[in-house]
């Protein structure tokens, strides 16, 4: 159900994306440059959730984080950007929401004090758009605060020009998905 595109481009820098194939809709998108040795570093998840690290027999001895944090994750729709962070028990009115268009970043403040972030959308930087604080609207529920801003025209006209071009694409391996060595 999944159709994964991989992109390496000239700069020395992989991308990695998961579309639905029924919908379309962007599932994750993972990022990957050389580190300084020249090897493969780490991925980058922009969209979707974070892969967690496989748990091995140290685990007693590794110091983890409490599973009470907040959990900020991407997941978008086909008409807009959305965040999700879980673990904010906090009521709606305590939450602030707002654009810094000098440092092209969104903000979420409490007034209570007890959560503080920034966060980029690298999708308008790439596509060189400004933020608009119009386009931005955030709920409460669950004890999770979505943020949800809305795409612009550009990248909705892009996204779509893009999935065209996905359609035409015949995948690599349409069989059972093993790597075949020669």
């Amino acid at each position: 159900g999944k159709r994964k595109i991989h992109y390496l481009f000239e700069d020395g820098k992989e991308m990695a994306e998961e579309y639905d194939i029924k919908t379309g809709q962007l599932m994750s998108r993972k990022w990957r440059e050389k580190n300084t040795l020249g090897g493969t570093g780490k991925w980058q998840v922009e969209v979707g959730e974070p892969t967690s690290p496989l748990l091995g027999a140290l685990e007693s001895e590794l110091i983890t984080e409490s599973s009470s944090n907040p959990i900020f994750t991407r997941k978008d729709t086909l008409s807009s950007f959305q965040w999700r962070i879980r673990n904010l028990p906090y009521p709606k009115e305590v939450y602030s929401v707002c654009v810094e268009e000098e440092q092209r970043c969104c903000v979420i403040r409490t007034t209570n004090k007890k959560y503080y972030k920034k966060f980029s959308i690298p999708d308008l930087d790439r596509y060189h758009l400004p933020l608009d604080a119009a386009a931005l609207s955030f709920t409460h529920a669950n004890n999770t605060l979505i943020i949800t801003y809305q795409k612009p025209k550009e990248i909705l006209a892009a996204e779509e020009q893009l999935q065209k071009e996905l359609k035409k694409i015949k995948a690599a391996n349409s069989g059972d998905g093993d790597c075949k060595t020669q």
